[in-house]
């Protein structure tokens, strides 16, 4: 949830759907989030595959992935956001204000990359690795189910959130959330080195 963080993308999405109606407002969270279940869904059934074509150990991937989300969690926590997450001020989406209700814009860049990117894709991968049999897997997509509900609900209340909180009030939670996903890459490092040493972990 840390790592997703949909808060980084609520003023992409003020900005992209300002002039739409409500209703086409929440067709657009809608497919954002949709399209981060599939991404979740996806990597999470498919991911360990992909790395087996690749030829790519879990615990390689485990200690990359590691560094990956301690570097995006060290970013947060100094204030400079997600490294690997395209700065909001980049994207233009003055065309998409007079422009008439479109779609495009909640798969990319409002899903991916703001709230789901390189970070949250290996995270998914790597948790996947770590379980077999139904059960643990399809607890790994019930979490996704959830954290995409709630990445809907964090859009649809955009507006009051940033009015709520300010800038600065964002920041703080951005620095709050990287402190914990630091945590979580801690973890997943020290999994990584167990699995690549098991004789000196």
């Amino acid at each position: 949830m840390v790592l997703i963080n949909p808060f980084s993308a609520l003023t992409l999405f003020l900005d992209s759907t300002r002039g739409y109606s409500m209703n086409n407002r929440r067709k657009v969270a809608r497919v954002a989030c949709l399209t981060i279940f599939i991404t979740i869904s996806f990597f999470t059934l498919a991911g360990e595959t992909l790395l087996k074509v690749l030829g790519i150990s879990i615990g390689s991937f485990q200690l990359a992935g590691g560094i990956l989300v301690f570097l995006i969690a060290l970013n947060m926590m100094n204030g400079d956001g997600n490294p690997v997450k395209p700065d909001q001020e980049n994207f233009d989406v003055d065309h998409l204000q007079g422009a008439p209700p479109t779609m495009a814009a909640a798969v990319v860049p409002i899903a991916i990359p703001m709230m789901i990117g390189p970070g949250g894709i290996s995270t998914v991968i790597i948790y996947s690795s770590q379980v077999s049999g139904i059960l643990q897997i399809s607890a790994i997509l019930i979490a996704g189910l959830f954290i995409s509900l709630f990445c809907y609900l964090a859009l649809m209340a955009a507006g009051r959130i940033s009015r709520l909180l300010g800038d600065t009030g964002l920041n703080i939670m951005s620095r709050i959330m990287g402190m914990l996903l630091a945590a979580v890459a801690i973890e997943i490092i020290v999994n990584g080195l167990r699995t690549l040493f098991p004789d000196l972990i």
